[in-house]
C-alpha cells in the first residue's frame, strides 16, 4: 500500500475527528473512502468533500477502482488516510491481494444485531469474524477514537 499511512474503520467516514485530529496528526494529503453506495451518491460524495480538511484531496470510492488504484500503486508519494465502514472490505482487500497497514478501528456504531466491545464500538457477528480474521492474517488491529487516546489492541475488548 505504498502511499498509505492509515487505515481507519469508522462507520461515520469523513466527520470532525478525521477532519481536524487524525488528518492533521498524520499530515495526510488525501483522504481515501472505499463504499460502493456512497461511491455512487454524488449527494453523499459532496457532502463527504466538504467534511475533509482545505487542501486534503478525496478520493471515494468503490471497492473494485480503489483495489485497482491501490495495486496500480497511484498513490505512491502521498500520504493517504483510508477510511472503510467495515472491517468485511478489509478482508476482501485482502483476498485481492492488497498488503494491509495496521488497521485502526475509531467507530462502529450500536445497531440492531451486534454486541458493544467498546463505548465506541459494535460489531455485528460477520464483522466480528472479520475482525478475527485480519487478526489470523497477522495484521495489527487497534481500537482508538482519537489520536491522544491509547492505541490499545481490540484484542483486549474481544474476551
Amino acid at each position: 500500500m505504498k502511499g498509505f499511512v492509515h487505515i481507519r474503520i469508522d462507520d461515520r467516514l469523513i466527520h470532525g475527528q478525521v477532519a481536524t485530529r487524525w488528518s492533521t496528526g498524520l499530515r495526510v494529503n488525501r483522504i481515501m473512502v472505499i463504499d460502493d453506495k456512497v461511491a455512487a451518491n454524488d449527494d453523499e460524495k459532496a457532502i463527504l468533500r466538504m467534511a475533509a480538511p482545505s487542501g486534503v484531496n478525496t478520493s471515494i470510492l468503490p471497492f473494485e477502482k480503489a483495489v485497482a488504484n491501490i495495486k496500480n500503486g497511484n498513490y505512491d508519494g502521498q500520504r493517504v488516510m483510508l477510511i472503510v465502514k467495515s472491517p468485511e472490505i478489509l478482508v476482501e482487500m485482502m483476498k485481492q491481494g492488497v498488503d494491509l497497514l495496521p488497521v485502526n478501528i475509531g467507530n462502529l456504531s450500536n445497531r440492531p444485531g451486534t454486541t458493544q466491545y467498546k463505548k465506541s464500538i459494535s460489531m455485528t457477528p460477520d464483522e466480528r469474524k472479520a475482525v478475527d480474521q485480519l487478526l489470523a492474517a497477522g495484521i495489527k488491529v487497534t481500537a482508538q477514537m482519537v489520536p491522544d487516546e491509547p492505541e490499545t489492541s481490540i484484542e483486549a475488548f474481544l474476551k
